[in-house]
């Protein structure tokens, strides 16, 4: 039997066309009548078959197979989206906030997994002594931001990323608190 090449799409491509869907739905969510009605509801009818589908795929995959599928990214969004990832939302929210670390490390900072609270995911920022201004580079907003953004990309059903921020203390030298001026 012969083996037919199929060509998958580039990493770049697929996020091309998921930016391109994005805009025809829009598109077609802003246009009025009947049509766009009926449209809408045949793109949310197959879009609930593929998410049956690949529920199916994972009922008949072993644990390693749904694991290795869950961790390509595409179809791991996927499995978020039909609300069957194998893995919680905790875990891979923790597993976000652990790749992040060493960039924010390398600002100055640190981030620190905290847990979950309800729907809400909790992390540890640590700036730089004297605030994440110049410890970080570009503000400990920008940190938060990217922190929030990485858990909620990887566990969208979590609700809200709430940072608990630390200041790391500055150096005070020990002869500054041990020295006393003379009156």
């Amino acid at each position: 039997m012969a083996e037919v090449a199929t060509a998958r799409l580039a990493d770049a491509d697929v996020e091309a066309r998921l930016v391109r869907l994005d805009q025809a739905l829009d598109g077609l969510e802003s246009a009025p009548g009947p049509t766009t009605r009926t449209a809408t509801e045949a793109v949310a009818l197959l879009t609930e078959v593929y998410g049956e589908a690949l529920a199916r795929v994972l009922d008949r995959a072993d644990e390693q197979l749904a694991e290795r599928l869950a961790e390509d990214e595409l179809l791991g969004h996927l499995l978020v989206l039909h609300d069957i990832h194998p893995e919680p939302a905790e875990r891979r929210a923790a597993r976000a906030v652990e790749r992040l670390r060493p960039a924010v490390q390398e600002r100055g900072g640190d981030v620190e997994w905290a847990g979950v609270e309800g729907q809400v995911a909790r992390v540890r920022l640590t700036t730089g002594g004297g605030g994440c201004g110049s410890g970080c580079g570009g503000g400990g907003d920008e940190v938060t931001d990217a922190v929030r953004a990485a858990v909620l990309a990887a566990a969208p059903e979590l609700t809200a990323v709430e940072p608990l921020t630390e200041t790391a203390p500055a150096f005070v030298p020990l002869t500054t608190l041990t020295h006393r001026s003379a009156p």
